[in-house]
């Protein structure tokens, strides 16, 4: 329940802050071309918070429903505008002027990404090197010649420190059906270079799959059995355990490994262990009574602790502050085409709609993006809103790119398009997108059903 709560607040924190930049590029151009602004809102439905500002007392808004927001200009459109004030209605302005302030919202989006980006970038993220773990073979790892132990130093050039800058950097290659340079370090220190052709690969690209398509997966130091964290008010808690415990044993089962601690607790749910362990050298028992867990339609046993996970292949990726702005632009602009690619690869048909999300997987990975701290969670909101603003810049009327494509009729035909086409064009896109989010939601719910 607590993990629920968890992942709901952090996805209610990143949406209403990125519809908040969003609605604040549209309000910040509209009051420095002279328009007049009534309300900017974060939310839709009944207000829980109000107040007005300003000359213009522009009454600023936070709704019940955080999914989304608006800011309400004086438009002839939408009501009687007093003629004193007509010329900042924002349907008098000129073509672009309306232009500059619908674009603002997308616009707005992607600065603030490279902004997330630069400071993640400056605080640094936690990873673990690129170090390939087992090969399958037939794959295109094996027909490069990777093998078990080998560290990626390079891609096509770029420097690799941990797993996250190396999959990002295989990413489009995978998307191609492309071949990428690497530069890779043996377990005798020997450097060479080969290239992982991914053209005749026939795994389909799909969430969770990416290392099926290499053929390789990460290599993990085998866990033991030592207790990394103890989650409070657990069983562990109540037992005494400390971090850094090694369990040596579980009744008259010894302990060799973090999987088979897993293996023997899993299989006795609520029922008394005596745990045999060791703690600064010296050995102890401990009994505890384990925790009931639904598990997959199964009723398990839980301790509530986290295995110890050594810092000996663990790299803090980081930048000063000038070369963390070069990166976090290259960056931006780099997530940003792929994303582009990746849209026109699912409507063509030539990656699965799989891979598309919606508000329950992007909430589960706000609460796990959150949790591992904030760089993880900055770059989390980085993604998102350039997801965001490509996706308002899609030519889909009710959307802003929609907008903007009527504005560009208007500016080849000489005048605006007319009312009933406006409308019609609405209707279609609010039925695009009803099929969109629900698509994406039936992802998500087969991914928790999986």
């Amino acid at each position: 329940m607590f993990d629920i709560l968890y992942n709901l607040g952090a996805f209610l924190i990143a949406i209403s802050l990125l519809v908040a930049v969003h609605e604040f590029g549209h309000f910040w151009v509209a009051r420095r071309l002279g328009v007049k602004i009534l309300r900017f809102s974060i939310g839709f439905g009944k207000p829980l918070w109000k107040k007005t500002f300003g000359k213009d007392q522009t009454e600023f808004t936070i709704a019940s429903l955080p999914l989304g927001g608006y800011v309400k200009m004086l438009d002839g459109h939408e009501g009687d505008v007093p003629e004193a004030e007509a010329h900042r209605a924002f349907d008098h302005q000129s073509l672009r002027t309306r232009f500059a302030i619908v674009f603002a919202g997308p616009a707005f989006n992607f600065i603030f990404a490279i902004f997330a980006y630069w400071m993640m970038f400056i605080i640094g993220i936690q990873g673990f090197s690129p170090i390939i773990g087992k090969v399958k073979e037939g794959t295109p790892a094996a027909q490069a010649g990777l093998a078990s132990g080998q560290k990626i130093l390079t891609i096509d050039g770029k420097q690799t420190p941990i797993w996250d800058v190396a999959l990002e950097t295989l990413l489009p290659a995978m998307v191609d059906r492309d071949s990428v340079k690497m530069t890779l370090e043996n377990k005798e220190g020997q450097i060479f270079s080969t290239e992982l052709n991914l053209s005749n690969s026939e795994q389909e690209l799909e969430p969770g799959k990416l290392f099926e398509i290499l053929g390789f997966s990460p290599w993990h130091e085998p866990l033991k059995s030592i207790v990394g964290r103890v989650i409070k008010d657990s069983a562990a808690a109540k037992a005494g355990l400390q971090k850094r415990d090694h369990i040596l044993r579980i009744g008259d089962k010894a302990v060799n490994s973090w999987m088979e601690l897993v293996k023997i607790v899993s299989a006795r749910p609520d029922q008394d262990l005596l745990l045999r362990i060791e703690r600064d050298g010296d050995e102890m028992d401990i009994p505890v009574h384990t925790m009931s867990a639904k598990y997959n339609g199964k009723t398990i046993g839980r301790l509530g602790i986290g295995p110890y996970v050594s810092d000996a292949n663990r790299v803090l990726y980081h930048y000063g502050v000038l070369a963390a702005a070069a990166h976090a632009w290259d960056k931006s602009w780099s997530d940003a085409w792929l994303t582009l690619k990746m849209l026109g690869k699912i409507v063509s048909g030539k990656i699965s709609v799989k891979n598309l999300s919606g508000p329950l997987n992007i909430a589960i990975y706000a609460g796990q993006s959150a949790s591992a701290g904030l760089a993880r969670f900055l770059g989390f909101l980085a993604i998102v809103s350039i997801s965001l603003s490509i996706l308002n810049l899609l030519p889909v009327p009710v959307l802003d790119g929609g907008h903007l494509m009527f504005y560009l009729v208007e500016a080849i035909k000489g005048s605006p398009v007319s009312e009933k086409t406006e409308i019609i064009g609405q209707q279609i896109g609010v039925a695009a997108l009803v099929l969109l989010m629900s698509l994406a939601m039936y992802n998500d719910i087969v991914r928790l059903l999986n």
